[in-house]
């Protein structure tokens, strides 16, 4: 199965603020792990992030190239591997179709991929940008209350995403257990 991790706030910590260098980029703890063992069952993994900082200008490609070296690094030690990461660097004001909720990050993972729909993914994030993104390209979404998670998950109660049924975990480690598991799949 293709599972598709939003990384800030899923993979590493998360406070709403920019993450400028690969020092900065903290792993939750788990999350490398919880990727290994997916890669391990035998799923495929790639990421979808909007990077808006590169457009403000609070970092460039180095730097976030620098942030993704240490992400796959951290992973490979752990025996697993990141396939694809797809990233928006566009500002909001730029309304390209590639920043979450628009689902141009999922389409080029699906073009990477070479897959006809993303039907039977998942598509695992903090925020409602990322479920809407994902479920709007035929993922299930997955919610985790890492990040924005809790807060996130306090507005669907309020506000649900019309369809989508969101299934919602702790965090990336409690997901992949649920999934391995084949706990409510």
């Amino acid at each position: 199965m293709l599972i598709i991790l939003d990384r800030d706030g899923v993979i590493n910590e998360y406070d709403g603020n920019y993450i400028c260098s690969a020092d900065e980029w903290i792993p939750i703890p788990g999350s490398i792990e919880a990727i290994a063992r997916l890669c391990n069952a035998g799923h495929r993994i790639a990421i979808a992030t909007n990077q808006s900082g590169i457009a403000r200008g609070y970092y460039g490609i180095d730097e976030l190239n620098a942030m993704h070296d240490k992400l796959e690094q951290l992973v490979e030690a752990q025996g697993g591997c990141i396939e694809f990461i797809a990233y928006c660097p566009h500002h909001p004001d730029e309304h390209c179709n590639c920043r979450k909720p628009l689902t141009g990050l999922l389409d080029q993972i699906r073009n990477h991929f070479h897959l006809d729909s993303l039907q039977g993914a998942m598509m695992v994030g903090d925020s409602r940008k990322d479920l809407e993104a994902g479920y709007t390209a035929g993922c299930h979404p997955v919610l985790v209350r890492t990040g924005n998670g809790l807060d996130t998950e306090r507005h669907l109660d309020a506000r649900p995403i019309p369809g989508a049924k969101v299934t919602i975990y702790d965090n990336l480690s409690k997901f992949t257990d649920a999934l391995l598991s084949s706990e409510g799949w």
